[in-house]
């Protein structure tokens, strides 16, 4: 029994870690941008298809509520309910032994608080990699970004095509909340 209480609480600290370096290398990454690319310029790494450019979104995902002056207000807020309901998650599922959703979950809140420490520090969030297709240029984005749909993506995945884990880790929420 003590071993296992061990194995639970290295479990927890060792996702704790993953989300903090996941944090740091968001936060290092964007202040590269702007070390080296002044605002609006953009440096073509592929041409024609992939470049990293330097850009500022007062919004959240594909600039929602960008246009609004109360729009970091309301996102900084849900950042932070979510990141933290989100950590919160992923200490529960790293201390019960549930790797896959621990891995999505700790990507998802160090998506969130990645953004967020920008809209609290800087009052929007840098984003900087840029894709074209043909005519077509993809919303440009950063790695807190990429934490964030790859960790929806592990949920979704597990959901759909890991039903009985899924299963077991909701079950093992509810049973928690009686």
């Amino acid at each position: 029994m003590e071993e296992k209480k061990k194995n639970r609480i290295l479990m927890t600290v060792i996702w704790i870690a993953v989300v903090a370096v996941l944090i740091v290398i968001d936060i290092i990454s964007k202040y590269l941008i702007s070390l080296n690319l002044e605002f609006g310029q953009k440096h073509d790494v592929i041409p024609g298809f992939f470049s990293l450019h330097h850009v500022v979104n007062t919004g959240s995902a594909f600039s929602f509520l960008a246009d609004k002056s109360w729009g970091i207000y309301v996102l900084s807020a849900f950042s932070i309910i979510m990141g933290l309901a989100l950590f919160a998650l992923m200490i529960y599922t790293a201390g019960n032994g549930y790797k896959i959703m621990s891995f999505a979950l700790s990507l998802l809140s160090a998506g969130a608080f990645g953004n967020l420490i920008d809209r609290i520090r800087l009052g929007h969030v840098i984003d900087f990699l840029r894709f074209d297709f043909g005519s077509y240029t993809f919303p440009i984005f950063n790695f807190a970004d990429i934490c964030a749909v790859c960790g929806t993506i592990i949920i979704i995945s597990a959901g759909v095509f890991a039903n009985k884990y899924f299963d077991g880790f909701i079950n093992s929420i509810r049973k928690n909340k009686k």
